[in-house]
């Protein structure tokens, strides 16, 4: 798939993710939204994966670790086809419905595990890292975090796990979008020089666009052909992308479009195929 076909993807997951928090009436659009570019790298080009047999052994895994962004996850999921066909309304957040606030393992077909209380997800994919190596198995696992979730101390023991155990065969995204819930995570915590932390932890870092189709297919290669460390490829995100009234506006962390501003949405993603 070519990079122009990515993109469409992308866009399509973004309207996709903005229309399942509009139908639902509640959800996080703006942590989704900013890596959709990543998620549609990973599931339309990168990752080996089969939806027929999401339980397939020998398959790449996937963790969303900042769980609240899970519209995007669902977007791709369902446009992979792990539902059969396309979901139409996926009632988010509803009561009894398959697509939660936060994923869920036992309850969404094709989530890999559970997540949503945050910092978990690095120390987690070490586990199914370091079981791959074990089990003399190659697929690779795959983690998305955000950079205000780094505050937690559990992704540092997680980093320095996956350091001393030479798991190459992890693979983690950082949302650097410089938002938290609460405000700037510079303003939180007065830095956000993630690249240099990890490195200082022997993990092989690049730092890219996390907009740039090309650039994130490019980093997972390099990622892939370094031996004998994990890798961290730290994506310079906007909060929200794709949707201009929200894009940087940290008011749409969490929040449901108007009629109007779903229409503004929908302008500018192409609407819902």
């Amino acid at each position: 798939m070519n990079t122009e076909e990515l993109k469409e993807i992308a866009d399509r997951l973004r309207m996709t993710a903005v229309d399942m928090v509009y139908k639902g009436k509640d959800g996080h659009p703006g942590p989704a939204l900013s890596i959709a570019d990543i998620v549609t790298v990973l599931y339309f080009d990168k990752m080996k994966i089969n939806p027929d047999a999401p339980d397939w052994e020998d398959r790449d895994r996937f963790i969303l670790s900042k769980g609240h962004a899970c519209p995007i996850y669902y977007a791709a999921l369902s446009e992979k086809g792990y539902f059969g066909d396309k979901v139409q309304d996926f009632h988010l957040r509803g009561l009894g419905s398959k697509f939660q606030g936060h994923p869920v393992m036992n309850k969404t077909r094709g989530v890999d595990m559970t997540s949503g209380s945050l910092g978990n997800g690095i120390s987690i994919g070490s586990g199914m890292a370091l079981a791959g190596k074990y089990k003399k198995k190659d697929y690779y696992v795959y983690v998305i975090t955000g950079d205000g979730e780094l505050q937690e101390g559990i992704c540092w023991e997680g980093i320095n796990t996956a350091a001393a155990h030479e798991l190459d065969n992890l693979i983690v995204f950082v949302d650097k979008n410089g938002w938290q819930s609460g405000g700037t995570v510079e303003g939180t915590i007065g830095s956000n020089n993630i690249k240099e932390r990890f490195e200082a932890f022997q993990w092989h870092a690049q730092e890219i666009d996390g907009h740039n189709i090309e650039a994130i297919r490019q980093a997972i290669e390099e990622a892939k052909s370094t031996k004998g460390r994990p890798s961290v490829i730290v994506c310079d995100c906007i909060k929200g992308k794709g949707v201009p009234y929200m894009e940087n506006n940290n008011a749409w962390h969490k929040g449901v479009p108007t009629e109007e501003e779903y229409k503004i949405a929908a302008e500018a993603l192409g609407g819902v195929k």
